[in-house]
């Protein structure tokens, strides 16, 4: 026990933490801005509080949250909504596959923790600095990850608990929105991910008022197929 803390302090101090905590400031404003209108969401859809601070804390996926939410209190199947978040969220699959090359030779449970506080501003910053292993990439990790994660429980805390202060009559949808974009675009670099986020527009929009929101379910398979398709033609040019 005394090691294991021993060696935490030593990754908290390192100062690749520091610099991981910096990298991720500007896409953490992101996540400050989309926590609230997750909270909101969540205080005001009917659940108990402690199921939404379970939500909160143990789901930690605003995408998922806010596209299932709505099928929840629709009564959408449940195998639409397990669905839905399944595919919001098989990009962790390649994430985890990349991540397998630098802390794959850590104990399960340490990866287990660290699966959990994974995140897309946290993969695009890591990849970005380390396109191979180094010795300082865990505290770089663990500098990106935490504020990232507390940046959103910060935020999403103050949505839930601040959600009837905030008049109904204002849509904060529109700012969920933007910053999901500003999340998505800096992962936004090449042709085959241009198509990938054109078709997923495309279908999202042609599917507006489908039930359950089964829209994001068909906008995400046809993304995912265009995307394979785009990368054939690319490694056979």
């Amino acid at each position: 026990m005394a090691s294991s803390t021993r060696s935490l302090r030593a990754l908290f101090a390192h100062p690749a933490f520091g610099q991981g905590a910096r990298a991720i400031a500007g896409p953490a404003l992101g996540t400050l801005a989309l926590g609230p209108v997750t909270g909101v969401a969540m205080a005001r859809s009917g659940l108990p509080l402690p199921a939404v601070l379970g939500m909160s804390f143990l789901v930690y996926a605003s995408a998922s949250q806010l596209a299932c939410l709505p099928m929840l209190l629709a009564g959408a199947p449940l195998w639409v909504i397990v669905l839905t978040a399944l595919m919001l969220n098989v990009r962790f699959v390649v994430f985890s596959a990349h991540w397998r090359r630098y802390f794959g030779l850590l104990p399960r449970p340490q990866r287990l923790w660290l699966a959990y506080l994974a995140g897309d501003p946290v993969y695009v910053r890591f990849m970005q600095r380390y396109p191979r292993r180094a010795p300082d990439q865990l505290a770089y990790f663990l500098g990106l990850a935490l504020c990232n994660w507390a940046a959103w429980h910060v935020a999403s805390l103050a949505g839930i608990f601040l959600a009837d202060a905030i008049p109904a009559a204002w849509d904060l949808r529109f700012i969920g929105v933007l910053a999901l974009l500003g999340s998505a675009m800096p992962m936004i670099s090449d042709r085959p991910s241009w198509l990938v986020a054109a078709v997923a527009g495309a279908i999202g929009l042609l599917g507006q008022g489908w039930p359950f929101g089964l829209q994001v379910v068909a906008a995400i398979g046809a993304a995912m197929a265009a995307g394979r398709w785009a990368e054939r033609r690319t490694a056979a040019a």
